[in-house]
């Protein structure tokens, strides 16, 4: 099986996006493609995928020309897409997700327990047999609703999948489940296309590395003729001295305070306390209660017992409380949208002149968060925000939240599917609201950040917290050993 680009060109509106695409490799190959957001990779796995035409160009499959011109024609080439963003029916189980349109039938009705069967047998065979087939899809944490979608990709046997971000919220066995399965394919001859930003997984999975930047491929290499560093440097178009800011001084009076936080069967009995001027790290594997235990906090859910937890969003926010959740497509943003109106839906209130929007001052304020976290493209306010990249979805995330100026900032995965030089502007950014006096609790399952990000990090294994641990000279095997054992 062979894959050929030649020339591939994408114009929006006139304004091309995609500048002469060139890309080849083979059934066995896994492709890397890196480059910081917007440098054009989403645009490109869409026409692949058949989800967007391309403005020109050629796609060859096996020396054939391939008219990719929706996504049936792409399945029908054998080409299949998990995205970043996730597409499972959350009210459906995983079974139905996985075997839509192809039950087994018994008397000409759904035979439901060879259904469940079928699903389990899938879910091992590519290594995720921790994840319940009968269960609802919306009721699994977005890492376990990820797998799932990788294994929906599978059930057909592509002869191409590609991975848009497939590690963003993984950890621990989980991830070694995922680097087994690329493995795997790879040897059974499929072509894995793999978008990653976390550089030192393509480094070890990759068989080439393709670097783009603004539309355009502008280099192609292999992990033995590169590093992190040099990559890096192709993406961002500068050498980045230092990734992580410096530690931060003492921190200053508590402002928030849990204690002894209960909700039956997902965590039981935290305590903790987030001061002024500290960033503190919360690292779990799945299943460890992590993300229930922030919006328990914030209010999303109710505790059986405990303190510390507010009785809804709306009451943290009055508080001072703000939170980005891990899921920025289905809770951060509304994708339908524009960036302005979606910076703008926290202070709509505040902002109004009796029951009108002041919508003078929403535009003055959104332009300066559109400015001060350097969204791009230039000019996106009145985009609709599903068109930026989510890197820049992100940030219009964050920017929605800091117009409320609160004093507890909760970041569930906040860089997630986003580039390094993107990560280290949000890790400044994090860094400078730390020392004008935010408290904020940091939660990422990538443990280079957390404990590169935070000065100190609490530990949460099967719903318990298991340790504190101060960030400075702590490895990441002594973290994993507490979120383990």
């Amino acid at each position: 099986m062979s894959l050929l680009l030649r020339g591939v060109r994408k114009a929006f509106n006139g304004v091309e996006v995609l500048h002469g695409v060139d890309l080849e490799a083979r059934g066995g190959d896994v492709l890397a493609i890196v480059g910081a957001n917007g440098a054009g990779k989403s645009t490109l796995i869409k026409i692949l995928s058949g989800a967007l035409p391309m403005s020109s160009g050629e796609i060859l499959i096996d020396g054939q020309p391939a008219d990719l011109r929706s996504p049936h024609d792409a399945h029908d080439r054998g080409i299949r897409t998990v995205y970043q963003e996730l597409s499972l029916v959350p009210e459906l189980s995983v079974t139905e997700n996985l075997l839509m349109g192809n039950f087994p039938r018994r008397y000409g009705l759904i035979d439901w327990p060879a259904a469940h069967r079928k699903a389990r047998e899938l879910l091992e065979r590519v290594g995720f047999g921790m994840i319940d087939p009968r269960a609802r899809a919306g009721r699994l944490s977005v890492a376990r609703q990820q797998m799932v979608e990788i294994a929906k990709a599978l059930v057909s046997e592509p002869k191409v999948l590609i991975l848009d971000e497939p590690s963003a919220v993984l950890a621990g066995s989980d991830l070694d489940a995922l680097f087994a399965l690329v493995r795997e394919l790879q040897r059974r001859g499929v072509l894995v296309v793999y978008v990653s930003h976390r550089l030192v997984e393509v480094l070890d999975l990759a068989t080439a590395i393709v670097v783009m930047k603004d539309g355009k491929v502008i280099t192609t290499t292999e992990p033995a003729r590169t590093s992190e560093a040099e990559l890096i440097r192709l993406m961002a178009g500068r050498q980045l001295e230092r990734i992580y800011p410096p530690r931060r001084p003492v921190p200053g009076e508590v402002r928030l305070r849990v204690d002894g936080l209960t909700r039956a069967g997902e965590f039981t009995g935290v305590s903790f306390e987030l001061r002024a001027g500290e960033i503190v790290g919360l690292f779990g594997l799945v299943g460890s209660g992590r993300s229930e235990l922030a919006a328990c906090v914030f209010g999303a859910a109710r505790p059986a017992e405990g303190s510390g937890a507010f009785r809804s969003p709306q009451d943290a926010i009055r508080h001072g409380v703000a939170m980005v959740t891990e899921d920025r497509a289905g809770s951060g943003l509304v994708l339908g949208m524009t960036v302005r109106d979606n910076i703008g839906l926290t202070t709509w209130r505040s902002t109004a002149r009796g029951p009108l929007i002041d919508v003078r001052r929403q535009r003055r304020d959104t332009a300066g968060m559109i400015e001060r976290l350097a969204i791009q493209p230039y000019g996106c306010a009145s985009m609709p925000v599903v068109q930026l990249s989510g890197g820049n979805q992100q940030k219009a995330v964050l920017a929605k939240w800091l117009l409320v100026d609160p004093k507890v900032l909760i970041l569930d995965e906040p860089t997630r599917g986003v580039d390094m030089a993107t990560r280290v502007d949000i890790y400044r950014m994090v860094d400078t609201l730390a020392r004008a006096g935010l408290a904020v609790l940091l939660i990422s399952s990538d443990l280079t950040e957390v404990l590169g990000a935070t000065d100190r990090v609490l530990v949460m294994n099967q719903g318990r917290l298991a340790g504190e641990l101060r960030s400075e000279g702590t490895t990441e095997d002594q973290v994993l050993e507490k979120a383990i054992t």
